[in-house]
């Protein structure tokens, strides 16, 4: 009963993630999410103690979906320490989350919701904090070329071309954003 109590949640969350998506945070009630997960009315309100339980809970489960599978993180502690191969990795990046794009559409509700909600604005801090210094400790650990500022400064870059190909596609064509990802890693990746 549990197992499936857990599917059910899950089920809920990602329901509440394309809510968010296509309707932004005002749109997100229980009966929305209940709606886009097909379950009967009042499902929801059943597991989350409030919307702010639901949002919260939304912001984990995108970053849960957003992060890179076992092989790829194994691939990156093991792969070549040079520019090509960081190049590859950071188009493997914005590729993986830009093909996430309800829930990256989500995550920037989420941000957006943030600036209302001060306990969701800890935990959004808290994570976002987290995984930059994750992805500075992994980058420093693997002797990839570059310092933390490096790590800093793409991070920003990428975040910005990804809510750019997500919300404005037609601003810049694949190729322009490909050769864009190769020039930061170019420019800010020193020897």
């Amino acid at each position: 009963m549990a197992r499936r109590n857990d599917e059910r949640r899950a089920a809920l969350v990602d329901a509440a993630i394309e809510v968010l998506a296509r309707e932004g945070a005002r749109g997100l009630t229980f009966r929305a999410v209940d709606t886009e997960a097909a379950v009967p009315v009042g499902t929801a309100s059943n597991y989350f103690a409030n919307r702010d339980d639901l949002l919260t809970q939304a912001s984990a489960r995108v970053y849960e979906r957003l992060r890179p599978d076992d092989s790829e993180i194994t691939r990156r502690q093991t792969g070549v320490t040079d520019r090509e191969s960081y190049a590859a990795s950071m188009h493997e990046l914005v590729d993986r989350v830009s093909s996430f794009r309800t829930g990256y559409l989500a995550l920037l509700e989420l941000r957006l919701e943030a600036t209302r909600r001060p306990d969701l604005r800890a935990v959004l801090t808290e994570r976002v904090r987290a995984d930059l210094d994750a992805n500075v400790a992994f980058h420093l650990a693997s002797g990839l070329p570059g310092d933390e500022t490096t790590v800093r400064l793409l991070y920003l870059a990428f975040n910005w071309l990804i809510v750019e190909q997500l919300t404005l596609p037609d601003v810049l064509s694949e190729a322009e954003r490909h050769a864009l990802v190769n020039a930061a890693v170019d420019r800010l990746v020193t020897p």
